[in-house]
């Protein structure tokens, strides 16, 4: 049972002296909570109650199946900027058919992150590396601020997933700016920049929402035409089922598919950050992946979109010092008390505030260091970042995302089709062989021996690079050359086609009237040598466990001790 619910794992276990730290984290976390889940509501398009609905029962049940004790989970602006660029690539009419898909939205993205935990299929997101996550988020970040635009100039701008179309048409409307909206909103971006850097501890966020509100009361501003954010209904979010049909499931799948990927790779990047700075770790990748699929599945019934974990609200609880999910539900209660008793008071708060919030919030995922480093030491990943960022910009989130995928998975296997072949040489006075390009004047390089290196597994996409690089440094020995060694340390499998190739060319070698031996060969390796046919042509006595060795045996054959042969076969055997 403490596998499938790993709240009973801590909860039996929670000592009092735990709650201190876990009821300032909650109440931080809430009052961020509030305001940033209004926020990114209505980045989805949606009303801003339906950040405070997402904000209660999927973080209820990552409380029960969560297996981080510092992960904060609930609306987050890159899903919430998914949600719309899908959502908005549809022909919906009307704000009710819009939030109806939406919730479909949320269960489908749960029912596909709770089937691939299910199945145990977690490693599908180490398909998107490090360089396509960084592209995607930083244009995904300008296209989540600048479409704050409509909010910040106070009219009304068409959307758009597309940078340069976005931009295009809110410079059409700058005619048509408000000029309070526009004030307050650059106020905002303003004071929560110098608040934070002032004093981090201070709740930037939650002061500006409140001057936001007591702005607008005392000074009237709602006869100036600034838009706020109006009724929001009182009250708990009822049971509902989302509304199902066969169309908008084939139309929201693709949608669905990238939102639940990118939203566990969130939440494992997110965890595993933390728990390298607490020195705890209890994160179940499969079990994440069940437990934010129920959390997006259960909250649709309640009008959630989908969620995932927040990285600002997960950091503060790491820094906090937060001890266990109780501070969820503290969190939990705050978002039921706003939503009972301090809705009216929301009434005031201008949009323009909101966007102030995301327009910071947001910023921070722009990330230009790691771009500089790339471009500095790694040219070809850069490449991808910059493929990535740029589709992700003018042409689409979603395209953007795969063509990303496709080129860092083009990238991996170029990269394996083309592997490192080194030449090895002897470090004088030594038993070490080493790459004789990197050592120099250290190894000593003999005419009559050929020592290579192969450092990737032999598969058919690197045989023809294998057989061409061993032939061109056979024929630069010359005729001197009398034995080939292939240290094979390295070589960690050999699929079929290689295995023919290895066997031809052993036969093309031996035809040259030289010898052929292979060293360091382990387990897995040998045992392919074996059941595909190449010991046949090879001779399991031109096997050996170490390089040294089989310089030996080339050497002096006769004079090689029976005694080490059988050692060295037994090793070999032994899988040492």
């Amino acid at each position: 049972m403490q596998r499938f619910f790993p709240i009973l794992q801590w909860l039996p276990h929670y000592k009092k002296k735990f709650f201190a730290k876990d009821l300032v984290a909650g109440l931080t976390v809430g009052i961020i909570l509030i305001p940033q889940g209004m926020a990114y509501a209505m980045i989805a398009g949606l009303p801003p109650v339906y950040g405070l609905y997402a904000s209660l029962f999927p973080l209820l049940m990552y409380v029960v199946l969560g297996t981080s004790r510092q992960l904060a989970v609930g609306p987050v602006a890159m899903d919430s900027l998914l949600v719309a660029a899908g959502l908005g690539a549809l022909s919906i009419i009307g704000i009710e058919n819009y939030i109806a898909m939406a919730i479909l939205l949320a269960f489908l993205v749960g029912a596909i992150q709770f089937m691939l935990g299910v199945f145990r299929m977690g490693f599908l997101v180490n398909f998107m590396s490090k360089p396509v996550i960084s592209g995607f988020t930083s244009a995904a970040a300008l296209i989540i601020m600048f479409s704050q635009l409509k909010h910040l100039l106070g009219t009304h701008i068409e959307g758009n997933n597309q940078f340069h179309k976005l931009m295009f048409n809110a410079f059409q409307k700058i005619p048509e700016t408000n000029a309070y909206d526009f004030a307050i909103g650059a106020i905002g971006i303003i004071f929560i920049i110098l608040l934070r850097k002032w004093n981090k501890r201070i709740p930037a966020i939650l002061v500006a929402v409140v001057l936001g509100i007591l702005g607008t009361y005392f000074l009237e501003l709602e006869h100036m035409g600034i838009k706020l954010v109006g009724v929001i209904p009182k009250g708990l979010p009822s049971f509902n089922m989302p509304e199902f049909s066969m169309q908008n499931v084939k139309d929201l799948w693709p949608i669905a598919l990238t939102l639940a990927l990118i939203g566990y790779l969130e939440a494992i990047s997110i965890g595993k950050a933390i728990e390298e700075n607490s020195n705890e770790e209890t994160i179940n990748p499969n079990q994440e992946l069940i437990a934010l699929g129920a959390s997006n599945m259960v909250g649709s019934f309640f009008q959630s979109f989908p969620i995932t974990a927040s990285f600002s609200r997960s950091a503060i609880n790491s820094e906090v010092g937060v001890k266990t999910p109780i501070a969820s539900v503290i969190s939990i209660i705050m978002v039921v008390i706003t939503l009972l008793f301090l809705t009216p008071l929301l009434y005031y708060l201008p949009n323009a505030v909101l966007a102030s919030i995301i327009m910071v919030s947001v910023f921070g995922l722009i990330d230009v260091g790691y771009a500089k480093v790339l471009w500095k030491h790694r040219k070809d990943e850069f490449v991808v970042l910059l493929v990535t960022f740029l589709l992700t910009l003018f042409v689409g989130i979603k395209e953007g995302i795969l063509v990303g995928v496709l080129f860092s998975l083009l990238l991996m296997v170029y990269r394996t089709s083309k592997p490192h072949f080194a030449v090895l040489g002897n470090i004088k006075k030594s038993d070490y062989y080493k790459n004789v390009n990197r050592f120099g004047d250290e190894v000593v390089i003999r005419k009559d021996l050929l020592i290579v290196r192969f450092d990737s597994q032999l598969y058919f996409g690197n045989t023809s690079f294998f057989k061409q690089q061993l032939l061109k440094h056979i024929e630069s020995k010359g005729n001197a050359l009398k034995g080939v060694i292939l240290n094979a340390e390295a070589i960690n499998y050999i699929d079929s086609t290689a295995a023919k190739m290895l066997v031809k060319v052993i036969q093309e070698i031996h035809g040259k009237g030289l010898q052929f031996y292979v060293a360091g060969a382990i387990g897995p390796t040998r045992d392919v040598i074996f059941s595909s046919g190449i010991v046949d042509v090879l001779h399991q006595e031109h096997l050996f466990v170490q390089t040294k060795e089989a310089v030996a045996y080339f050497d002096n054959p006769e004079e090689v001790s029976s005694i080490h042969g059988k050692v060295a076969r037994q090793n070999l055997n032994s899988g040492n």
